[in-house]
């Protein structure tokens, strides 16, 4: 009996979920294939910034033009379960045709939004409704956010229609094309490897750093230089200009004091690694004020591994955990993606015995970012991708209890 209601949830569920991909599938090969384009042209046609559409007959032919076809695709595709499980003589095949009912849902909508039936588009048209955004960009279910950014931001990105597995498997979950990016610490190893690899996929980088020389990268073995701005922990307020046209902030910087344990040594670590980095992304913050920057804009923080485990050095493993709670708890009310970076011991001036290169590091963040992981831990040590979860979920529910929703 258990093992036939298994079956029967998985062939239904497995049904479901299969049209779902051939549907995003569709709208990625819709975008490199100009026979397809010239039909989902249309539907890149209707809205404008605000999702309000264009006119009332271009809404509706696109309908017929694009989404019309795109469900008798799915519907095409959703009997290849049914076929499986016949194949195969499982029992309960008849669940295998709830992928053929869902798909139906959506061409009945198709049809009745291409049609002009009264109300329609507000019942079955959800991620493209105008209006203010009051959520951010969804990490497993599309919502108006993410499916904005594939119109506005990047068409040859985003391509989910309702679960965003497709995105995160292809690695356009998040495009880097394009958007204005600033790295704090960037004449450190990470700095650099993370300018390098950002520029690699087609942003726009800009460098802060506290050095006098302009950092250059090396691209394709030539020293490329970048834009670089001089700016002085303590002096966050000086960048607030700046990061009114950033896109993304990369909070990097940070402070090693190794052994020392002096109160000189313990204000510096925490006002390096723990305020200054709070302060820069309380100020990115501010800019976060239309649905484009609420829709585009992210806070990167290098937290570091020690947020769950020992780096043998007590103040840098003190500020920095600091940074990572007070981290969780303004992220409960962000007004834009944040992300964490929980890394591991790489090689540089702030710890010279890690193990793992700067360049190899910078490459996974970049990679996992593209992805949508909004936890991104690179690291050689197994227990952090255990521990780092369990402890980031219990202390953002702990923050969230007893603690006051920001207004």
């Amino acid at each position: 009996m258990t093992t036939a209601i298994i079956t029967a949830t998985t062939l239904a569920v497995g049904s479901v979920f299969w049209v779902e991909i051939v549907r995003d599938f569709y709208h990625a090969l819709s975008h490199h294939w100009q026979l397809l384009y010239r039909l989902h042209v249309w539907h890149h046609r209707v809205f404008r910034p605000d999702l309000s559409a264009v006119s009332e007959q271009i809404y509706r032919q696109a309908h017929w033009y694009n989404d019309v076809p795109e469900a008798l695709v799915m519907l095409l595709f959703s009997l290849l379960p049914w076929a499986i499980a016949t194949a195969l003589d499982l029992p309960h095949q008849w669940t295998a045709w709830m992928g053929s009912l869902y798909t139906l849902s959506f061409l009945f909508g198709a049809i009745a939004r291409g049609s002009g039936i009264p109300y329609a588009d507000e019942l079955t048209d959800v991620t493209h409704r105008p209006g203010a955004f009051t959520r951010l960009p969804a990490r497993w279910l599309v919502n108006r956010p993410y499916h904005w950014r594939h119109h506005f931001d990047n068409q040859k990105a985003y391509y989910s229609g309702t679960f965003t597995i497709v995105d995160k498997l292809m690695g356009t979950a998040l495009s880097l094309k394009g958007k204005t990016i600033a790295v704090t610490g960037a004449s450190g190893t990470l700095g650099r490897s993370l300018l390098k690899h950002l520029h690699l996929r087609g942003a726009k980088v800009i460098a802060l750093t506290s050095k006098e020389r302009t950092v250059t990268l090396d691209i394709n073995g030539e020293n490329t230089p970048i834009k670089t701005l001089k700016w002085q922990v303590g002096k966050e307020s000086e960048l607030a200009e700046l990061l009114e046209s950033i896109d993304i902030l990369i909070i990097n910087h940070g402070i090693n004091g190794f052994g020392k344990r002096t109160q000189e040594a313990v204000a510096q670590s925490y006002e390096i690694n723990t305020f200054s980095g709070w302060r820069l992304m309380e100020l990115f913050f501010k800019t976060v004020r239309t649905n484009e920057d609420i829709a585009r804009k992210e806070v990167w923080i290098n937290t570091s591994e020690a947020e769950v485990s020992p780096a043998f050095s007590p103040l840098y493993e003190l500020s920095k955990r600091s940074l990572g709670d007070l981290i969780t708890l303004r992220r409960l009310d962000a007004p834009c993606i944040v992300r964490k970076l929980i890394l591991g011991p790489f090689k540089s001036d702030l710890n010279p015995f890690g193990v793992m290169s700067g360049d190899w590091v910078a490459k996974q963040i970049v990679n996992l970012a593209q992805r949508d992981v909004r936890n991104i831990i690179v690291t050689i040590n197994p227990l952090t991708f255990i521990a780092f979860p369990i402890k980031e979920f219990c202390v953002s529910a702990y923050f969230k209890l007893f603690s006051d929703r920001v207004r």
